[in-house]
């Protein structure tokens, strides 16, 4: 009597049974691979094709490299806090600023602010290149067209340009210097712990805090932290010049709308981006320079993947000012 095996008949009294169906299990393996191999290096080509697409579009679809040479208006973003960390970075900023003054096809540069304020640092950075790039350009402007908000930091760089626009309803000013922190003086005691800090300088442990505040530190922390303040006064007087109004609130903090920043003179007209490219600049067609991202980060997010994303780990060193408060624009 015959059995089937596998779909096939071998005769059981076969004595090379055993071996003949070893040898077809493996054969009927081997096919199995060779399919999937097919299958593999199928796959493999198709998502290399689709890829290749992908990077075409994502290249060609790359704003502003065909149309700068026609006139345009150049934009320029500075959206969110300002930090050497941030997308609003002076090495950033800077380099778009460049590339859009090298330009010859720019009929005039905008700024659009949205911004908060920042690192006095690099707000600084960005007022001195617009101011040096300016002067080596006489026949380029630069506007500050601010949206929802422009202030601190923000502001300080608005202060270079030639002119400054803003909404009715946008938030101007803030022309002043914060630091903060946290006191926890009684804190360790109530939990039972003992802090051991060393220091070599009398004022190695300033602004401590978990230490008592010292009038003496507190009073010098103040001269600091006006004469950053002074050195902002100083570069929105140089901006702005006559143009501003003698208003003695005008250095105290205070935020403005666009309507209050028009009589005051921190800015000289109402409008958006569009509204200075177009009656301002007189050249409509706009182009982004700066702020794009990079191709492989555009590939990435279009295939629903992390491809390349680099991460980053903020350390902060015990050496310096570890303890003192960031002071912000």
């Amino acid at each position: 009597m015959k059995k089937w095996y596998g779909g096939n008949d071998i005769d059981p009294n076969d004595e090379h049974r055993d071996w003949r169906m070893i040898d077809k299990i493996i054969g009927e393996t081997f096919e199995e691979q060779k399919k999937a191999r097919r299958w593999g290096v199928f796959f493999k080509l198709a998502t290399l094709a689709y890829l290749f697409v992908i990077l075409i579009l994502a290249y060609s679809a790359k704003p502003g490299d065909a149309s700068t040479k026609e006139k345009h208006t150049a934009l320029i973003r500075i959206d969110g806090p300002i930090g050497a960390d941030s997308p609003a970075n002076a090495n950033a900023v800077a380099g778009a600023l460049r590339k859009a003054f090298d330009t010859e096809t720019v009929e005039g540069i905008i700024l659009a602010i949205n911004s908060p304020g920042g690192s006095p640092v690099q707000s600084g950075y960005i007022y001195d290149e617009i101011k040096r790039l300016r002067a080596e350009h006489t026949d380029t402007k630069v506007y500050a067209v601010i949206s929802d908000l422009g202030a601190s930091g923000g502001y300080y760089i608005a202060a270079a340009a030639d002119e400054i626009y803003a909404d009715k309803a946008s938030l101007v000013g803030s022309i002043g210097v914060t630091a903060s922190s946290f006191g926890f003086v009684d804190s360790l005691e109530k939990v039972g712990v003992e802090r051991r800090h060393f220091t070599a300088g009398e004022h190695k442990a300033f602004l401590d805090p978990f230490s008592e505040l010292k009038d003496s530190e507190v009073d010098f922390w103040k001269t600091v932290l006006g004469s950053i303040h002074q050195q902002f006064i100083t570069v929105v007087k140089e901006g702005r010049g006559d143009r501003l109004k003698d208003e003695e609130k005008l250095f105290s903090g205070l935020i403005w709308s666009g309507e209050q920043a028009l009589e005051l003179g921190l800015i000289d007209g109402l409008g958006s981006a569009g509204y200075v490219a177009r009656e301002v600049i007189e050249a409509e067609d706009i182009i982004l320079y700066g702020g794009q991202k990079s191709l492989l980060k555009r590939l990435s997010e279009q295939l629903g993947a992390s491809i390349g994303q680099s991460f980053g780990q903020e350390v902060s060193s015990t050496i310096g000012l570890g303890h003192t408060p960031k002071v912000y624009y």
